[in-house]
């Protein structure tokens, strides 16, 4: 029966012609309510005009749902359904990801090149409250993934004398940017279309490159720390919930906080905290 099932969700899927296909390659948001995860039709970016229902968990959201992996077509119909069994257990993450989406602290924010954003005195001693709170977490971290900005190369030096042992990736998809147009607009900032056309794209890779379940293959959960941007972080949140990405500015985050996001092996993900300032002593909280 289970099959069966399964057969009937590949047509449905094949039936949504290549328009979907083609949608699907480049969706931001949510997917139409209605049928399974893996046959619905997903939301055409928020660019195109389209608009899709609301108030659907996209279960295949990272495109690594088990069912959505496995070949229908190639199948033993003497096995039938425990032959679907063994190889969508082959899929299935076994492990959870906790991913930490770390601010860079307070900089120069008048420097004339991007070089000369360093981070100022105030931003030092927020780098170094942000590792003592790593660091008191008592996790064993499994890498350090950095923007290349001078600003998260700086804070990543600092935190990164609190975790020793703890490998670093440096990558420019998490420099900062113009995501998506927000929603409601805003007056005070407003670039040019052409930078939401570039940096959108790039920070979209970002999210799907960083943020999805565990790889089948990993066995054991994994403390993953990110240290980037306001923009990036609110667009990658806002993406990992499936919230409307549009409303990434309605949200704030301090320098140096803490956003703790968890992924489950089913692909449900949770937000534990965002923004987290609270280790630092009142003082020394900053939003610039």
């Amino acid at each position: 029966m289970a099959f069966r099932q399964a057969l009937q969700l590949a047509a449905c899927g094949l039936a949504g012609g290549s328009a979907a296909v083609l949608f699907s390659a480049v969706a931001v948001g949510k997917p139409r309510g209605g049928g399974d995860a893996d046959t619905r039709a997903t939301e055409p970016p928020a660019w195109t005009g389209a608009r899709a229902g609301r108030g659907v968990w996209d279960t295949n959201w990272d495109r690594r749902e088990p069912l959505s992996l496995v070949n229908l077509k190639k199948r033993n119909v003497e096995s039938g359904e425990d032959e679907l069994t063994s190889r969508l257990d082959h899929y299935k993450a076994k492990a959870t990801r906790h991913i930490f989406l770390i601010r860079h602290s307070q900089y120069h924010v008048d420097g004339s090149l991007e070089k000369d954003r360093t981070l100022t005195p105030l931003g030092r001693e927020q780098a170094e409250l942000t590792g003592l709170r790593l660091a008191s977490l008592g996790l064993k971290f499994n890498k350090i993934v950095h923007s290349s900005m001078t600003r998260a190369v700086e804070t990543t030096d600092i935190i990164s004398k609190h975790l020793p042992g703890v490998c670093r990736v440096s990558t420019d998809l998490l420099r900062e940017g113009a995501p998506i147009e927000p929603d409601p607009p805003v007056s005070h900032w407003k670039p040019e279309a052409v930078q939401y056309y570039e940096d959108g794209a790039r920070i979209e890779a970002a999210f799907r490159n960083y943020i999805h379940r565990a790889d089948a293959r990993q066995e054991e959960d994994s403390y993953e720390i990110f240290i980037c941007h306001a923009n990036v972080i609110r667009y990658i949140v806002c993406r990992a919930l499936q919230f409307p990405p549009e409303g990434w500015l309605r949200l704030s985050l301090n320098n140096g906080s803490i956003t703790h996001l968890v992924i489950r092996p089913n692909g449900r993900v949770a937000l534990r905290t965002l923004g987290d300032t609270g280790f630092m002593p009142p003082d020394k909280i900053t939003r610039s």
